[in-house]
């Protein structure tokens, strides 16, 4: 690879964070938790999710498939561990036992077989709830979503981008 295409490439990327963070400055009041924290992170967590997918459409969507499912499955953990509340020490590792237990045999699931989207996403969601949402699971759940897809696209755009700009300059 040139450097000239590197260089352009990675000044596409940089601008591509610098819009993520705009996006972020002007969305994040608009959110139901979060107003003045914001997301940009959750957007550069998805947008490395669809980078380790493999960098194609197919993996984005099984990305972002695996994102949500991660998301679904974090609320589960919270609603097991209730029912296990009479064992306060043990209720969360025994949900989470049942659940990852549960999410490793969406493995052998064409689409849905993204086991490490799920896991990224569920750390993404508890550092939400737990930080920021104040236990508040359905909208930390739409915010993350709405962020996730945010990184998925970015994560799309980056690489369509680059693609462009690398023909461009290697053009004779």
């Amino acid at each position: 690879m040139k450097n000239t295409v590197f260089a352009a490439g990675s000044a596409w990327t940089a601008f591509l964070a610098f819009i993520i963070v705009i996006i972020d400055q002007l969305l994040k009041s608009s959110m139901p938790i979060g107003a003045t924290t914001g997301f940009t992170y959750v957007a550069f967590v998805a947008w490395a999710v669809y980078f380790f997918s493999g960098c194609t459409l197919k993996g984005g969507i099984r990305a972002m498939l695996g994102w949500a499912i991660g998301i679904g499955f974090s609320i589960g953990i919270v609603k097991i561990a209730g029912l296990f509340g009479f064992t306060p020490f043990f209720c969360v590792p025994i949900a989470v036992f049942i659940v990852v237990f549960l999410v490793l045999y969406l493995e052998k699931v064409p689409w849905i077989d993204l086991i490490p989207a799920m896991f990224v996403a569920s750390g993404t969601y508890f550092g939400m709830i737990n930080y920021v949402a104040a236990g508040d699971l359905t909208n930390c759940a739409k915010v993350e979503l709405i962020y996730g897809f945010i990184g998925f696209l970015f994560g799309w755009i980056t690489i369509a981008g680059k693609d462009v700009i690398a023909k461009a300059l290697t053009k004779k």
